[in-house]
C-alpha cells in the first residue's frame, strides 16, 4: 500500500452525515477503522479487514470511501464531530493548562493513547488523510478558541485576539514532541506550553489588529 491518492482521483470528501441505517453503517465502519489502524498501523490497514470487522461489504466501503485513505479521513471527520467540553475556570492560563493537560493525558494513557496516535500517524501518510487532519485540527481550534474569546470579553486579553491561534500555540509544542521529534512528553511540559501561550496572548502577540508603527 503506497498511501498516495491516485492523481486522477479528486480528494476524498467525507459523505454528508445521514441518519438511520447509513449512520449506523458509518459508526460501524469508523469503529472498525479505528480498531484496525490501532492494531496494525497504516501499513496493515486494509479495506477487506475493515469490511470483515464492521460487517459492511467491501464494495460499499470502496463506493463510499474509495479506499483506506478515505476510511482514515472519515474516522477523523467522525472524531471532529464528537463534543469537546471546554474548561471555564474564569482564568485563561488555567483554562489552557486544562486543555494541554487533556492532550497530555489522552496521548500518554496506555489504553487511550494508541488509537489517536495511530490515526494521526496514518493521516500523515496520504494527501487525503493530511487534508482531513488539517480540517480536524482547524475545527478543534475554532471550538477551543472560546476560552480566549471569553478572556477577551473579561478584559484579560487585548481586543482582536485570535482565539484559535492562542489554542494552537498552547498545544503545538505537545504535538511537536509526539509526532515530530519523539521527545518525552510530561505534565510539566504541557503546563509550560499553556503558560507560554497565555503570556504571549496577554502581550498581544495573537491579535488580528495590526499595531500602528507610529504608536497612534
Amino acid at each position: 500500500m503506497t498511501g498516495a491518492t491516485h492523481p486522477e482521483q479528486p480528494p476524498h470528501t467525507p459523505a454528508s452525515r445521514p441518519g438511520g441505517r447509513s449512520a449506523r453503517v458509518r459508526a460501524d465502519v469508523v469503529a472498525a477503522t479505528l480498531a484496525e489502524v490501532t492494531e496494525k498501523g497504516y501499513d496493515g490497514l486494509t479495506v477487506e479487514a475493515v469490511a470483515t470487522r464492521s460487517g459492511v461489504h467491501k464494495a460499499t466501503l470502496y463506493r463510499r470511501w474509495s479506499g483506506v485513505d478515505g476510511l482514515v479521513a472519515e474516522a477523523l471527520a467522525a472524531s471532529a464531530d464528537q463534543p469537546w467540553p471546554l474548561p471555564d475556570t474564569g482564568d485563561l492560563r488555567e483554562d489552557l493548562r486544562r486543555i494541554t493537560r487533556e492532550v497530555f493525558d489522552v496521548f500518554t494513557d496506555p489504553e487511550l493513547g494508541p488509537t489517536p496516535t495511530a490515526l494521526i500517524s496514518a493521516a500523515q501518510r496520504s494527501d487525503v488523510g493530511a487534508a482531513a487532519l488539517r480540517a480536524f485540527f482547524a475545527a478543534r481550534h475554532r471550538q477551543a478558541a472560546e476560552v480566549a474569546e471569553r478572556a477577551a470579553t473579561r478584559g484579560d486579553l487585548p481586543a482582536g485576539t485570535d482565539g484559535a491561534e492562542v489554542v494552537r500555540a498552547a498545544t503545538a509544542p505537545l504535538y511537536f514532541r509526539l509526532f515530530v521529534t519523539g521527545e518525552p512528553l510530561d505534565a510539566r511540559t504541557a503546563e509550560r506550553a499553556a503558560d507560554a501561550a497565555a503570556l504571549a496572548a496577554r502581550a498581544g502577540l495573537f491579535t488580528t489588529i495590526q499595531a500602528d508603527p507610529e504608536g497612534n
